[in-house]
């Protein structure tokens, strides 16, 4: 087996979006069968795998969740190792995430304990969402967890320290996309025209009452319009536009309230600029809500048997679909510091590889203490 800073750099080279990760799924495949195979078995699903490491006399299983997908950004960092996929980056850290579930995976093979371990490398977590078909498939409920855990690079914090929090740590999180359709014409006779790029702005300007008059002060949620289309030339007046967006909340409720109003607005737009629309909510995420008990745990133990800095953060507004594992499964979520100026989704991310290492003593140490 390479080491595992060769190991990251070459994942680092081939970033794939969801569900097109055949390169990454095919070099995880080579890597894995590196280890000795006399206790692993594995299942494909999609461009995800699944790794059961059994156990010497098990009574439950544990299992160890990684993302594999990258995103479309042109990478800006200048390394030696940058992306080889035209662009395409790991700009959230999956490259790290996987190098160190391989680690923590090749230390149980090494080093058996009595409880079962499943390692899930999830596709898609990007976009359109991986994790909530993965845990409904057969081959995930074949080998259902009894526990999981996972974690997700964090720039703002030093190498040598982690961050979470019981309870809410990531939002409830959608995509926003609403399509307008009027009547479009020469830009000299607006009034026999429907004018969308008016229609647009209109909409952005009245999505923007509806957190501070449609949810309560004391929660939190957010709406950003990110991307405005319309139009073609500057002498037509446009029939079609479309808003991209997302909305962010911090709770189930919260959610439904936003959206139910944006649909009201939307349906006003319909009517005062005589025109057409429709609303997608493309791919949604549900919270990340680590198990009180097990986190309370997971702390103290942390604190108390290693060297490693826990920080007990804010809850924040981020999304990830491994909420809908947390749903159905007790575990945690947690951030492993990098050491970045440069934060996620950033072209010129640039993770401190030292932080692979904490990463994996955390997680061997930890499940060695609850899988003996």
């Amino acid at each position: 087996m390479k080491s595992l800073i060769e190991i990251r750099r070459d994942l680092h080279q081939i970033p794939e979006l969801g569900f097109q990760e055949f390169k990454t799924q095919a070099y995880l495949l080579s890597a894995i069968k590196t280890f000795p195979q006399d206790r692993v078995s594995i299942k494909k699903w999609k461009t995800g795998l699944l790794v059961k490491v059994h156990g010497l006399n098990p009574s439950k299983t544990i299992g160890y969740r990684t993302d594999i997908d990258g995103l479309p950004i042109p990478e800006e960092t200048g390394l030696d190792f940058s992306s080889s996929h035209e662009a395409k980056m790991h700009a959230c850290g999956h490259d790290f995430h996987m190098t160190i579930a391989l680690g923590v995976l090749s230390h149980f093979i090494n080093n058996p304990i009595n409880d079962d371990l499943v390692f899930v490398f999830q596709p898609a977590e990007e976009g359109p969402g991986g994790a909530e078909p993965m845990l409904k498939s057969d081959e995930m409920q074949e080998w259902m967890p009894n526990l999981i855990f996972a974690l997700h690079i964090a720039p703002e914090y030093p190498v040598g320290t982690i961050a979470l929090k019981e309870g809410l740590l990531f939002a409830n999180t959608s995509e926003l996309f609403i399509d307008l359709k009027g009547k479009g014409g020469h830009a000299a006779y607006p009034h026999q025209t429907n004018d969308m790029i008016i229609a647009a702005c209109t909409l952005v300007n009245q999505l923007q009452t509806v957190i501070s008059r449609n949810i309560d002060p004391l929660d939190s949620a957010v709406i950003t319009i990110g991307k405005i289309t319309g139009g073609t030339v500057q002498n037509i007046i446009a029939e079609k536009a479309r808003l991209e967006g997302t909305i962010r909340t911090l709770s189930p409720e919260a959610m439904k309230r936003v959206k139910h109003r944006i649909e009201a607005l939307v349906s006003g737009i319909e009517t005062g600029y005589e025109c057409e629309a429709v609303i997608d909510y493309g791919s949604m995420y549900h919270q990340v809500y680590n198990t009180e008990s097990v986190t309370r745990e997971f702390i103290d133990y942390i604190r108390n048997k290693t060297d490693v800095t826990v920080v007990e953060c804010r809850e924040a507004m981020t999304g990830e679909d491994f909420g809908y594992m947390l749903k159905e499964v007790p575990g945690l979520m947690f951030w492993l510091g990098v050491d970045s100026p440069f934060g996620l989704h950033h072209a010129k991310l640039n993770p401190d590889e030292r932080a692979i290492d904490v990463a994996i003593k955390v997680m061997t140490s930890f499940i060695s203490y609850k899988g003996n």
